[in-house]
């Protein structure tokens, strides 16, 4: 058994909701701190590239000027914004922004400012010839390179000794044996990375420095600290690997693991390379910032768009509902969100009245046997109308709604009930990870059909790891052949 935490257990349930609630605001963090580097790191570049092109028409215009250097530099040389904008391009492709470790790289300086030199120089091979070209690309890059690694190196000392200064730096959280060559060694190289403040280990063993807990504890530890990044030094049994990336991700803290063939979880880990370690990042995509922003436009203008389009199909589908059975048109029931929020969930109406009230002295025809998984074939509550809509999917289309409000997602895990989460293991709330969606991947692979949670929550799980906007995409060209197909549809 684990040693305890210093933070304690507590309620396993509700601390794992409460880390689940609190990612949105450590995705948010990571994201402005992104912008705010590269906002920071672009306007300097831009000004270190504006005194340069400063700096070439003083020296061309000075009395003493020779003849030749007028001529290597003619007027307006490098200094229009042109120039400057495909320089920064360049940068941004070599990678020069991606990294605060890395901002005063000269290898990435270097690469960025000959492909943005290589750029703003292409028209004068016309004009000027091959030797000329390539000797001003030459002598500008090489120049431009110095500027910028020099200002940079500078800007990353007054940015470190800022964060260190004000404590407001990434706080992070070690796991694995401090003791041992490989993970002494990892710690140290992350703790020379800029503006980081060490929260401490989670370790198997005791007797360390700053122990948090053991890994087992993970969901307890986040709970308590404001943690940004984790990073795997060394090497995990799975079981404490899986626990460890799953709580870590879902918690939207940035994961990192020194051992490069740690896969197990995440299936788009992303290689990043330090001036010693060779790191693997296993954040989930789904947990990145920019991604989630994607991600919210598009549901926001596609949810738009259709609830525009199908509004004459609405308005004959309401009538139908009304003519055919008693009640109100659309079925509103409270169901779990991302980290477990409620909200209330819009489907058009397909049972007769109090239908709901009838479910426990029916729960026997369950063909599930899991109450999380409420299915019955040939369902004796079911209107005749609301059989045709269940056949074809068309009591799902009011969701569009819940998508456009931003409290569900057109792609993602199917939102369950409230009372469900007391029967869920610790597994099952990485489905809580993401907002709920009208489809995924449980609907396309069967519906209905699948009656085993496990295997639900298998697809939510595999949904969440491998998000890609690619993904989503693929998932929404299949709804329509699946719900064509009808496969467990009732």
């Amino acid at each position: 058994m684990p040693p305890p935490s210093p933070f304690g257990n507590g309620d396993g349930q509700h601390t794992r909701l409460k880390v689940q609630a609190r990612a949105s605001r450590t995705i948010r963090r990571h994201f402005v701190r992104a912008l705010r580097r590269i906002a920071i790191l672009g306007a300097a570049d831009l000004a270190v590239l504006e005194v340069a092109g400063y700096a070439i028409q003083w020296l061309r215009s000075a009395s003493w000027a020779p003849a030749a250097l007028v001529e290597f530099f003619p007027v307006g040389f490098m200094g229009g914004w042109g120039a400057h904008a495909a320089i920064i391009v360049g940068l941004v492709f070599a990678g020069a922004y991606a990294s605060q470790e890395r901002w005063a790289a000269p290898s990435l300086v270097l690469r960025g400012v000959a492909f943005g030199t290589a750029v703003a120089l292409w028209q004068s091979l016309d004009s000027r010839g091959l030797a000329w070209t390539g000797l001003h690309w030459a002598v500008v890059t090489a120049g431009l390179s110095i500027a910028l690694t020099a200002s940079r190196t500078a800007l990353q000392r007054l940015v470190l000794r800022f964060l260190t200064m004000t404590h407001s730096g990434e706080r992070v959280i070690l796991v694995g044996d401090p003791s041992r060559p490989e993970g002494a060694y990892a710690a140290r190289a992350v703790m020379e990375w800029q503006g980081i403040h060490s929260l401490g280990w989670l370790s198997e063993q005791v007797d360390v420095d700053d122990y948090l807990g053991h890994p087992s504890t993970v969901w307890e530890v986040l709970h308590e600290t404001r943690t940004d990044t984790v990073v795997l030094c060394d090497t995990l049994t799975p079981e404490i690997f899986h626990t460890v990336v799953e709580a870590a991700a879902v918690a939207g803290c940035k994961v990192l693991s020194v051992r490069t063939r740690a896969t197990m979880l995440a299936t788009q880990p992303r290689p990043m390379r330090d001036r010693r370690l060779k790191l693997m990042e296993l954040t989930f995509p789904a947990g990145r910032a920019g991604q989630a922003v994607l991600k919210r436009t598009f549901d926001f203008l596609a949810s738009t768009v259709l609830l525009l389009l199908l509004a004459p199909l609405f308005l004959v589908v309401a009538l139908l509902i009304k003519l055919d059975s008693p009640g109100p048109v659309f079925f509103i029931q409270e169901r779990v969100g991302k980290a477990g929020r409620v909200f209330r969930m819009m489907k058009f109406r397909t049972m007769r009245v109090g239908a709901d009230e009838e479910k426990a002295r029916m729960a026997h025809l369950n063909q599930t046997g899991d109450s999380r998984l409420f299915k019955i074939p040939n369902d004796p509550r079911v209107t005749r109308m609301g059989g045709f809509l269940r056949r074809w999917s068309l009591d799902e289309l009011p969701q569009l709604m819940n998508v456009w409000l931003g409290r569900m997602s057109l792609v993602g895990p199917r939102p369950f009930f409230e009372s469900d989460l007391a029967a869920y293991d610790d597994h099952h709330f990485i489905r809580l990870a993401v907002k709920p969606g009208v489809t995924g991947l449980w609907q396309i692979r069967g519906r209905s059909s699948i009656v085993d949670f496990e295997e639900v929550v298998e697809l939510d799980s595999e949904y969440v790891e491998r998000w890609s906007f690619a993904l989503d995409m693929q998932i929404l060209f299949m709804t329509l052949p699946a719900v064509l197909r009808r496969t467990g549809a009732y």
